[in-house]
């Protein structure tokens, strides 16, 4: 059955006209008399009593009545809320960010989203990196942003900013009279290992080309409890630059080797956007991410 044809059904069951029900849905009437009967052919059974010009209900017409309804109302509902999210009027919008990007980087280009779409229903998920990718593939985010060494290959990543690592280490500790630190003088360091780090075979491979001991003493996946540490003097740690630390924490960029991430706006290659999704990903592409890190 079509749409069509229940809109013509329930015409006439307001009516009890065929003449009327036609005029009402802009139709001719033998058009509207054969939709009708196709409708009892498939159905396999009379909807309407049509005799001396009196028209009725049948049984089955009776039974089938508020289910027709309900469809058409949902078909409806379905047409409405599809204009709404086309005109932008309700626009979810999802975004995945790894757990090590700061909301400074963020919070502008979301507020410059909110004020090109008025409907802007803004959802925020966080995890670390590979979550973000299972969330992105599994559709329960529209797009991501995360700082990956590699990424699947249906998946896209466009680059949106480089971002250096720094040594994150106690008050008073010797690298504040450094202007940097080298790797070979994280060498004999209580090193402080961040688990969720993507990043982290990274330092591996690093400190073993350039011959350099890393004194691994305590772990965690948590980044507030790697902060925690640092300030009670327990040890050192490599951070993104822009990562969310703790304002009494001093850093010091990394040097030979420097040390970068790629932080990426990251798509399902070939999926379609929602509208306010398709404005999200051209402003996070034509945002100017350099100049953030100049402010910063």
């Amino acid at each position: 059955m079509e749409m069509h044809q229940i809109r013509y059904f329930l015409a006439v069951c307001d009516t009890l006209n065929f003449t009327r029900a036609a005029a009402r849905c802009n139709v001719a009437q033998p058009s509207l008399t054969r939709a009708i009967q196709k409708l009892e052919d498939e159905l396999g059974g009379a909807l309407f009593l049509r005799e001396r010009g009196r028209t009725a209900l049948t049984e089955l017409g009776r039974a089938l009545r508020p289910h027709f309804a309900q469809t058409l109302d949902a078909a409806d509902t379905a047409r409405a809320q599809a204009a709404s999210f086309r005109k932008m009027r309700r626009a979810p919008v999802t975004l995945g960010v790894m757990c090590t990007i700061g909301p400074q980087r963020l919070v502008p280009l979301v507020n410059r989203l909110s004020t090109r779409v008025p409907g802007l229903e803004f959802r925020l998920r966080e995890g670390n990196g590979r979550d973000m990718v299972q969330a992105l593939t599994d559709g329960a985010v529209d797009a991501a942003i995360i700082g990956l060494p590699d990424y699947p290959r249906r998946l896209r990543a466009e680059t949106l900013y480089r971002e250096r690592y720094v040594v994150a280490f106690p008050p008073g500790h010797r690298f504040e009279a450094q202007n940097a630190v080298r790797v070979a003088d994280m060498a004999g360091e209580n090193y402080l290992e961040r688990t969720n780090c993507e990043y982290l075979e990274f330092y591996q491979r690093v400190a073993g080309e350039w011959d350099v001991p890393i004194n691994v003493r305590y772990q965690s996946e948590r980044e507030d409890w790697i902060q925690a540490m640092i300030l009670a003097g327990m040890g050192c740690a490599f951070m993104p630059e822009y990562m969310p630390l703790h304002p009494e924490i001093p850093t010091r960029v990394v040097v030979e080797p420097e040390i970068w991430r790629e932080i990426s706006l990251v798509t399902v290659r070939g999926r379609r956007f929602a509208p306010a999704v398709e404005v999200l990903v051209r402003m996070a592409r034509g945002h100017d991410w350099q100049a953030m890190r100049t402010a910063a």
